[in-house]
């Protein structure tokens, strides 16, 4: 059986993290979102690798939908898959869930580029072979 495609961690939620409505900033997410793109490198292509072989992710575009509150009495969870995986860029789905309700949707793109020469780059083989999906749809 193939390991699952999907990354899932415990994201606690800081004092930091609260504005002053009590709830979740919305620029928390983003770091979220990076603690989550890190963690599934981690498990394929490390960034210390990545950048010891002079390659660099890049993010081009992020977009979140928020669908209810978050509050430090929350237990959350974040989930990021790999929605599809062209020739240049990766596409990336993620989901905040606490208490079984879906507490806001992103999507990202992203892609790889040579350090030094900044040119764009395939996504590496490991990070393809762990996370693109099956069936995947053909994106630039």
């Amino acid at each position: 059986m193939a390991e699952p495609r999907i990354i899932e961690r415990d994201l606690p939620v800081r004092t930091y993290d609260i504005d002053f409505a009590g709830i979740v900033s919305n620029i928390v997410y983003i770091r979220w979102l990076e603690d989550l793109r890190l963690a599934m490198m981690e498990e394929a292509y490390p960034i210390a690798r990545a950048l010891a072989e002079d390659v660099a992710p890049i993010l081009l575009e992020t977009r979140i939908v928020y669908e209810r509150p978050v509050t430090i009495h929350d237990a959350l969870k974040g989930r990021m898959w790999v929605t599809a995986m062209g020739r240049i860029k990766w596409h990336l789905a993620a989901e905040f869930v606490a208490g079984g309700a879906i507490c806001a949707r992103a999507e990202q793109t992203g892609l790889f580029i040579r350090l030094s020469t900044r040119r764009p780059i395939a996504p590496p083989a490991t990070l393809r072979q762990r996370f693109a999906p099956e069936t995947e749809t053909v994106r630039r």
